[in-house]
């Protein structure tokens, strides 16, 4: 139901669970970031045929995959012609002094990794991004596992480059929080958020406040920089591919 310029973001695709258009979410000058651009997901693997036709129907030619290699090698179902995937692997496993911080003790299915790994990798998230702003014309959409958390840094970077409000943010983040259940059942997999959250409060804070920290921390103009993206990079973030006109322009 859509209610001043705003719209039921959930994108209805047989085999997601966690998928839905990053538009409709209301930016600090009381305009909402425009629908149909760019999309967030869950892994686009389960997607079955009758789903792919949903995809194209919601104007997406483009996924970009966030996974790692070894992930994407599980892959089994094939993808309809029209559609272009693009890899890019997000985490970047061979700096193993990074991710020893981060993945054996649980932290890298929590915000409190995100801006350590954006500082420390920003050319990571930086091909990510280059990649979903040069795909071909078209929605965008990216994914990674169960779409939480690297899903959730590139989600973090595309709404704060365009001033979406920070509660909005949050939400959007928490929305793939509470769908917990939904996606554990999807995966075959026990519901890991309370897990997730005790060990952000061993670390005094929780899920929601570690995303809360990453966002209040995240400077997309630093990140730009840190990450060399050219102008035409830097320009198309700032207004979503176009879609959202600057002002002086």
């Amino acid at each position: 139901m859509e209610e001043s310029g705003r719209k039921d973001r959930a994108l209805r695709v047989d085999g997601l669970v966690n998928a839905r258009d990053l538009g409709g979410l209301e930016r600090a000058d009381g305009t909402l970031t425009p629908h149909g651009v760019f999309f967030r997901s869950d892994n686009v693997d389960r997607i079955s045929p009758d789903g792919w036709k949903q995809v194209y129907e919601a104007g997406i030619r483009t996924v970009i995959d966030l996974r790692q290699p070894g992930e994407r090698e599980k892959d089994t179902r094939k993808r309809p012609p029209w559609l272009t995937t693009i890899n890019v692997d997000l985490d970047g496993l061979e700096n193993t002094e990074f991710w020893a911080g981060y993945w054996d003790n649980g932290l890298v299915g929590t915000a409190l990794y995100f801006l350590p790994h954006l500082a420390e990798m920003p050319e990571r998230a930086g091909a990510a991004i280059s990649a979903i702003l040069n795909a071909p014309p078209g929605g965008v959409l990216f994914h990674c596992m169960g779409g939480r958390d690297r899903t959730g840094i590139i989600a973090m970077i595309l709404l704060s480059a365009v001033n979406a409000g920070t509660e909005e943010i949050v939400d959007d983040y928490l929305e793939t929080v509470r769908l917990g259940d939904v996606r554990a059942a999807s995966s075959n997999r026990n519901n890991a958020e309370s897990v997730l959250n005790e060990l952000c409060e061993r670390h005094g804070t929780t899920t929601e406040g570690a995303f809360r920290t990453a966002l209040a921390g995240f400077d997309p103009q630093q990140f730009t920089q840190a990450a060399d993206l050219p102008e035409r990079d830097r320009t198309a973030l700032a207004t979503w591919r176009g879609s959202i006109l600057q002002l002086g322009c």
